[in-house]
Order: structure tokens, then sequence, then C-alpha cells
């Protein structure tokens, strides 16, 4: 709250330097505030008195918007890649999206792999896990499992991360 949204009979004042300019009614800190061309400013409303802080309230919230946008700039968003395979896969198909997969991993993204069985595949889901196995097996030196291999429906699914940089 600032300025005439402060309904507190009295308040503890704190100057903008920092100074403590002790307990004052608040009427009487809303006009120190307006001498000094700043803002009343209501920073701890559940102590008792309520601390009021006299500031460019402006010059604050602008201050808070640029630092939150360069906190956010410094964040690295971890997208899901996905890689499909099937169990009879051929070795240059797997070659390449093995070559994907690793590089997607490189760069610090998850990867979703999942062997998709047709028609009476579902039956050899074994071979859908050795697939998958092979695959975390080629893919170690860069990632590690995420979550281990596991029937979805027609497919079996198993998440790869990055491995931890050192």
């Amino acid at each position: 709250m600032i300025n005439e949204e402060i309904r507190e009979k009295e308040v503890r004042l704190i100057d903008q330097d920092g100074t403590q300019l002790g307990i004052v009614p608040t009427k009487e800190a809303l006009n120190t505030a307006y001498e000094k061309n700043l803002d009343l400013v209501m920073i701890a409303p559940n102590s008792n008195p309520p601390v009021c802080r006299i500031m460019d309230y402006s010059k604050y919230r602008f201050d808070q918007m640029k630092k939150e946008k360069e906190a956010k700039k410094k964040q690295k968003i971890v997208e899901i890649k996905e890689v499909r395979l099937s169990p009879n896969i051929g070795d240059h198909d797997f070659e390449t999206k093995l070559k994907n997969a690793q590089k997607w991993l490189a760069e610090g993204n998850k990867v979703k792999v999942s062997v998709r069985f047709r028609g009476r595949e579902i039956t050899h889901n074994d071979l859908g896990r050795e697939v998958l196995n092979k695959f975390a097996e080629a893919v170690a030196e860069v990632g590690t499992v995420d979550k281990a291999a596991k029937m979805e429906g027609r497919s079996m699914v198993m998440f790869l991360q990055p491995k931890a940089a050192k």
C-alpha cells in the first residue's frame, strides 16, 4: 500500500536513507513524504505499528522489473525432445536417431525415447526393451536414464537426461 491507501492511525517511519524517524501519525508521515516529493510505502503491514518507508515508488518498481528480467534471462528452459523407434529398426536408422539424441543431450535437453509396437509386435515387447537398453548404452557418455523403460499403451517409453556438468 502506498500514500493515501494507508489507513492506520500511526506508523513506524523510515527515511529514504534508512534512518528511523520513530512512530509518527500517518498524516505527518504523508506530509513528510510529500515535502520530499517521494511516496510513503508500507513495508511491513503485519507488525505493530506497521512499518512505512519514504521512497520513490516508481523507481523501486522499475528496479524490481529490471531484476526480474535479468533473472529470466539467466534461467535455462529444459525441453523434452522425442525419438521414436520400432522393435525391428535398421542399423543406419538407429545410428541417425542416436546422433540426434546425443546432440540434444549435449545441449542440455531431456530426451523421450519410445518404441511403438504395431499389430502383432506387441507380443514381443522384449525386443523393444532390448532396443531401448541398446540405445541407453550407446548414449551413456552424454546422458543417463531418468526413467526406466515402461509400457504405456502400445508403446514402451524411456526418458534420458543429460549427464550433470562437473
